[in-house]
């Protein structure tokens, strides 16, 4: 007897239908991601990728103070790749400027200026150039000699009308030196980033799973009702992925180093110390997500939806300086964002904590904060 394969039933079929609509309204968090996420990763996005350089942090001192000067200040700020932040008053200032990374370019006009291009000579402007970030210092000199092209051909032809006779020869040269990385080769700034960027990722998904593995397996329940208390629960399941997330940080770091060939030039010991701080925050991390997620499955998609954005936002890939403000404002949400400058001031410039205790202190007050968000959230979720 030859066995009939059954028709396609409609009822049945849209009956399917009818459950996994019942299901997915069943779980608000899966379809959020599924409908807000995608409407809000392509707004912040779209203003956050910005391959434009431009309005970059600058210092200038200005020795001469003249018409001149100002006018090739001017110049620079009207292509639109730098923006004047501070005036130093000495080449320490502006060397400090850039080691505290509160401008990536110094321009440093001679006593001078003024007087040798009103003899028809050479004047020369120094400028120095925050090389950790390689595709900013190449686009911030190639501006810089653009606009010294184009002043001094029109200082020439003023000359020229004057005497009658002359030469074309540049009368402005941009003299460059570039801080950190002198060959601006682009291993040397994402190694250090990517460091960063591989820890948050592994440790913030270790840690999401914790404690969404104990409510799928049945054994939250077993934990609720022992004298284990809140705290003592998401503390007790940090300690050991702080442990691996030292030791894979310690690997790392050493394939950086040795394979890669990027050495570290600051202390390595306060290096380890900050990233100790920083792993204690993706940990965290990942138990709040835990504490919020039901199943696995959520608790992926809100690590990938945490991220994803970190990766654009931090200064990873792109110059926080040409984001927006508010894009600025979003970035300086994620610790990864704070870890980048630890890592790159450690890392390229061989800074000590005595410049980055903003970001230590900022990385603390998030440790802090999301640890305690942590275990109140789970102490509401088990009363």
């Amino acid at each position: 007897m030859q066995l009939t394969k059954p028709s396609f039933n409609w009822l049945r079929f849209t009956s399917i239908i009818k459950k996994e609509i019942l299901q997915i309204r069943r779980d608000p968090p899966s379809l959020a991601i599924a409908l807000i996420m995608p409407i809000f990763m392509l707004l912040l996005f779209g203003y956050a990728v910005n391959s434009d350089i431009e309005h970059l942090s600058t210092g200038v001192w200005d020795q001469d103070k003249s018409a001149e000067s100002r006018e090739f200040i001017q110049n620079l700020v009207n292509t639109k790749s730098f923006q004047v932040l501070y005036y130093a008053n000495s080449y320490d200032q502006i060397q400090e400027l850039i080691d505290q990374g509160k401008i990536k370019i110094g321009i440093i006009i001679p006593p001078d200026y003024s007087h040798l291009l009103d003899k028809g000579e050479s004047a020369s402007v120094q400028m120095l150039v925050d090389g950790t970030e390689p595709n900013a210092a190449k686009t911030a000199l190639t501006h810089a000699e653009l606009t010294v092209q184009h002043q001094a051909l029109d200082r020439q032809q003023q000359l020229l009308a004057k005497q009658g006779v002359g030469s074309f020869e540049p009368s402005i040269s941009i003299v460059p030196r570039i801080l950190y990385n002198p060959n601006m080769k682009s291993l040397v700034f994402n190694i250090p980033a990517l460091i960063g960027l591989i820890m948050q990722n592994v440790t913030a998904i270790l840690t999401a799973f914790a404690l969404v593995r104990e409510k799928e397996r049945g054994t939250m329940e077993q934990l609720v009702v022992t004298p284990v208390r809140p705290i003592e629960l998401i503390l007790g399941k940090l300690v050991p992925y702080v442990g691996i997330g030292l030791f894979s940080f310690s690997i790392v770091l050493l394939t950086g180093v040795y394979w890669f060939g990027v050495p570290v030039k600051g202390s390595i010991p306060l290096l380890m110390l900050l990233s100790l701080l920083f792993l204690i925050t993706t940990l965290a991390i990942g138990i709040l997500i835990s504490t919020v997620a039901k199943t696995q499955l959520q608790a992926m998609q809100i690590s990938f939806a945490f991220i994803l954005p970190s990766v654009l936002l931090s200064g990873f890939i792109f110059p926080r300086e040409t984001m927006p403000t508010i894009i600025q404002w979003f970035g300086g949400l994620i610790p990864l964002t704070y870890f980048l400058e630890i890592l790159r001031g450690i890392f390229l410039k061989g800074i000590g904590l005595e410049y980055l205790w903003r970001e230590t202190l900022i990385l603390s007050v998030f440790a802090l904060i999301i640890c305690t968000i942590a275990i109140v959230k789970f102490h509401k979720r088990i009363e």
